[in-house]
């Protein structure tokens, strides 16, 4: 890319009042457009806090992480053609990543043509405690079984990550669940697109974890992903 690229933000989040409002004023302004807050069904102050962080909030009742991240894929496509970014960045809602390291994800993609990069917390700084045993031991999983299938080497499906928009477009994302990191990374092997990580720090989370914090959370996000991958191979 010859110029600073048109970037957005999307953050999906459920209940997420603590963390939410850090998460956005961390983002480098200078270099993102809009940081689109996807409201999960909160029942908290989530969306007066982001809000009141500088973001955009839309609302998704339906839950499901890959439902909140439609619901901001959604924001972005009904703007004018001429005023779609030419990145989207995803991240937690949460506090975990470091947003101010969104300078870092995108830079593969301006300067090496990258169309897909990943953060990877493996490859980075992970703080004691920031992802639960079956969390590492998942993902450690589920990429072996791309690299398997596409020789794709991924190391992570954190959910810190850069895309450019049309690449996203052009994936079609459909997953409505805890599928939704490892659909995208499946799918951007398949179509044989431009994919790289980079290390990210990556911190204990603000509040209980939906997913990783219950047994059936745990074991139904392991499930779903092992089931997106055997899908779409």
């Amino acid at each position: 890319m010859t110029k600073r690229p048109i970037i957005d933000v999307v953050i999906p989040a459920f209940n997420e009042e603590n963390a939410v409002g850090n998460v956005v004023r961390d983002i480098p302004k200078d270099w993102v457009r809009e940081i689109i807050v996807c409201n999960n069904g909160s029942t908290d102050q989530t969306t007066q806090r982001a809000s009141e962080a500088g973001a955009t909030v839309v609302m998704q009742p339906l839950k499901g992480y890959g439902n909140a991240c439609l619901k901001g894929m959604e924001h972005i496509a009904n703007k004018p053609k001429s005023e779609q970014p030419d990145i989207v960045v995803f991240l937690d809602a949460d506090y975990s990543d470091h947003p101010e390291e969104i300078i870092d994800l995108v830079e593969p993609i301006i300067n090496r043509d990258m169309d897909l990069v990943i953060g990877s917390r493996a490859l980075g700084d992970l703080e004691r405690g920031a992802m639960t045993p079956q969390q590492i031991f998942g993902n450690w999983l589920a990429t072996n079984l791309i690299r398997l299938f596409y020789n794709y080497n991924f190391t992570d499906l954190g959910p810190f990550r850069a895309i450019k928009y049309e690449k996203l477009l052009a994936i079609d994302m459909q997953d409505k669940t805890y599928g939704w990191t490892v659909e995208m990374q499946v799918k951007a092997a398949k179509m044989g697109m431009k994919a790289c990580e980079i290390p990210v720090k990556y911190r204990v989370r603000i509040g209980f974890s939906k997913v990783s914090g219950t047994l059936k959370g745990t074991i139904m996000a392991g499930y779903k992903i092992l089931w997106t991958i055997f899908k779409l191979i």
